[in-house]
């Protein structure tokens, strides 16, 4: 078993970035100098992965330009003599083989994921989902290929959020295996509070079998009228094994402004380039 694909679900209407989202695809929307989108990319090739699918939607085609080539801006950067903005701009173009696909109705996670099953084939794949930017040693998709690859079966990267917290996202209930990885026995989407199944909750990375799209096709709406990957994936744990990694790194929620500010000021902090800036701005600031 071997991860060599990856899909990008990003045809969300971005309503937590509203009025921005409005006219900027939230994905789009800088952090630190470069758009949540290519941190979720970088982390991708970073892990080893070759062909990338990113599902947009109407007026998303912002996403597509990033990542082409712009004759017309890289002359000018070359007649100009800006050879490292030149060669950034380049490479960015080149980063992976990425494929885009719309979502034409926006119907959930779930039908989301389902739109990659030409793409992915009976392959096993990793879903990183936009919203969802990681700060690790080793990328995060990496640690759940890893581990995936290892057991050959599914593996989701999970964290313990608070208890105020587990009702917006999904909860699983797990049996350890180490102290870092578990099997997952059961899944349930946004709880309420006495369904909780365990405060261990999915933060935006998986790694699945191609197994995922029968269950897929066959889901009901689940959780807000929507196709809920969470129960296709509570379906597939029932059927073959499926592991949850506590995955070693800081997660930010870029789809929140609270979550965007934390990412674009610990990222700036990050980047040599802006850090002592940012540290001598902020000593100053009068709080």
């Amino acid at each position: 078993m071997k991860v060599k694909k990856a899909v990008i679900p990003a045809a969300g209407f971005g309503t937590r970035m509203l009025p921005a989202a409005k006219a900027v695809p939230k994905e789009m929307i800088c952090i630190a100098g470069r758009p949540a989108i290519h941190y979720i990319v970088k982390e991708a090739v970073d892990s080893g992965i070759e062909d990338i699918l990113i599902i947009t939607s109407r007026g998303k085609t912002a996403i597509e330009d990033y990542f082409d080539y712009s004759p017309e801006l890289e002359s000018r950067l070359e007649m100009s003599g800006k050879t490292d903005l030149l060669n950034e701009v380049h490479e960015i173009a080149e980063m992976a083989n990425i494929t885009f696909i719309r979502q034409k109705e926006l119907k959930g996670l779930g039908h989301a994921v389902m739109h990659a099953k030409s793409f992915t084939g009976d392959e096993p794949f990793a879903v990183l989902l936009g919203d969802d930017i990681m700060r690790s040693d080793v990328p995060v998709t990496k640690q759940l290929i890893e581990n995936a690859e290892k057991y050959e079966c599914s593996c989701v990267g999970v964290k313990c959020v608070d208890s105020s917290d587990i009702s917006k996202y999904s909860s699983l209930a797990v049996e350890p295996i180490t102290d870092k990885l578990f099997d997952v026995k059961k899944l349930i989407e946004k709880p309420t509070p006495d369904k909780v199944l365990s405060n261990y909750a999915i933060l935006g990375r998986y790694v699945l079998t191609g197994d995922i799209y029968s269950f897929l096709e066959n889901a009901e709406p689940g959780f807000g009228g929507e196709i809920q990957l969470t129960d296709a994936l509570n379906a597939l744990c029932n059927k073959e094994r499926m592991l949850a990694l506590e995955f070693e790194g800081e997660r930010f929620d870029s789809g929140n402004i609270c979550g965007y500010m934390e990412a674009s000021i610990q990222l700036a902090l990050a980047n040599p380039e802006v850090s002592e800036w940012l540290k001598n701005y902020m000593k100053g600031l009068t709080l």
